[in-house]
């Protein structure tokens, strides 16, 4: 059966179904609805928004409904204006209990017609249950408020940027916002209005505390040339994949940095190199996952409409961010009944937020998001009593 929750921000009972508010739990006989919301949490639930692709109810809104829908959409903005006019705080209080009964009826009632269409004129994503976990994973991290400190940027507000940054910092919410549909690959966008973790200069990273005691960030030695490796059906090195390429095809009159700039100058480029392509077989990747038009990764992502010259990058780069999140998710659930949490995700490495007395799960935690389907990923592990003074740890 079809249904909404009624506020899913402040986890307040209720659901709309049937034609009928429900002011408790929603039971589970129902079972499709718009989109995700906690109290959902391991429930079998399908879900329209990530049949629509992360578009919104306005997108997808059928024509006979648009009048109406930007009606009852403005019609809520006013209510809006009207609570912080009277400076009411939306989030100690259940929104439905401010709206008229007969406004909810009529939202629920056409956001369910909305979402019935969806599923009617949308397919079920193959990595549509994927994607539940995803949507559980950027909504705990975004439940999770960031420690934040002005003092480490004061040196900086000599700068416009330095000033700007600080003046930004008064007008976004101290959370992670992540959007996965932000991007083609499925590499999570930042939300705006939230905490822009995905574009922090690295030297105002010192602002950012734990709200325990450690930061400790797992991070994949060059995670994409671990994909092209892997997807060519090669063992993955347990050495440093840059070093592997100076061994197997630079030779040693090659230094690291310069071994790094010709692997990825020529992994995305239309430059031919034997003794690379002994290993990395681009040619056999591409026809693997791209039909010559679309993209079917490892992990069941539909990427629609791709040409043969973005087709490599976008079948390395949407395989490697799902396997990242793929670890971020498993180490979420793994750490839900501890102190310490997974504070944020950046590009290729979790940051985990560590309580002192739980330290001795770095290594299972460590363990877990080297241990890929591809095989075994070196991992870099470092920790810091503050984001901007990471260090490595030898484990």
């Amino acid at each position: 059966m079809l249904f909404q929750t009624l506020d899913i921000r402040n986890r307040c009972e209720g659901y709309y179904a049937d034609g009928h508010l429900h002011y408790e739990q929603p039971n589970f006989l129902l079972t499709r609805t718009w989109d995700y919301s906690p109290e959902l949490r391991n429930k079998k639930i399908d879900y329209a928004r990530i049949y629509a692709h992360g578009k919104t109810l306005t997108e997808v809104c059928p024509t006979r409904y648009v009048s109406l829908w930007q009606e009852v959409k403005e019609k809520l903005r006013c209510y809006y204006r009207a609570f912080n006019t009277a400076c009411l705080d939306l989030n100690q209080i259940c929104l439905y209990q401010l709206l008229p009964e007969y406004f909810l009826f009529q939202f629920f009632d056409l956001k369910n017609e909305i979402t019935q269409h969806t599923f009617e004129n949308f397919e079920r994503p193959l990595n549509h249950d994927f994607m539940v976990d995803v949507l559980e994973l950027v909504g705990d991290i975004r439940q999770r408020p960031l420690n934040i400190t002005i003092k480490p940027l004061l040196p900086k507000v000599g700068s416009v940027a330095g000033r700007n940054f600080v003046k930004k910092l008064q007008q976004v919410e101290w959370a992670c916002g992540y959007n996965p549909w932000g991007t083609i690959t499925g590499r999570l966008a930042g939300v705006t209005g939230t905490f822009p973790i995905l574009t922090l200069n690295k030297e105002y990273r010192g602002c950012l505390r734990p709200q325990h005691d450690w930061f400790v960030e797992l991070d994949y030695n060059a995670a994409e040339v671990r994909t092209l490796l892997a997807l060519s059906d090669q063992e993955q090195p347990d050495q440093d994949i840059h070093q592997w390429n100076i061994e197997h095809i630079y030779g040693d009159d090659i230094t690291r940095d310069a071994a790094k700039k010709k692997i990825f100058g020529w992994l995305y480029s239309q430059r031919t190199n034997k003794k690379a392509e002994k290993f990395y077989d681009k040619n056999r990747v591409v026809e693997k996952y791209w039909d010559g038009e679309n993209i079917l990764t490892a992990f069941n992502r539909e990427i629609k409409g791709v040409d043969k010259k973005h087709a490599l990058n976008y079948i390395v780069q949407s395989t490697t961010s799902d396997l990242v999140l793929t670890k971020a998710i498993a180490i979420n659930k793994r750490l839900r009944h501890q102190k310490s949490h997974v504070a944020f995700m950046l590009h290729d490495s979790i940051i985990i937020d560590l309580k002192n007395e739980e330290r001795h799960v770095i290594p299972e935690l460590m363990q877990m998001f080297e241990k890929t389907r591809f095989g075994k990923y070196k991992v870099n592990v470092s920790a810091g009593k503050h984001f901007g003074d990471l260090r490595e740890l030898n484990l």
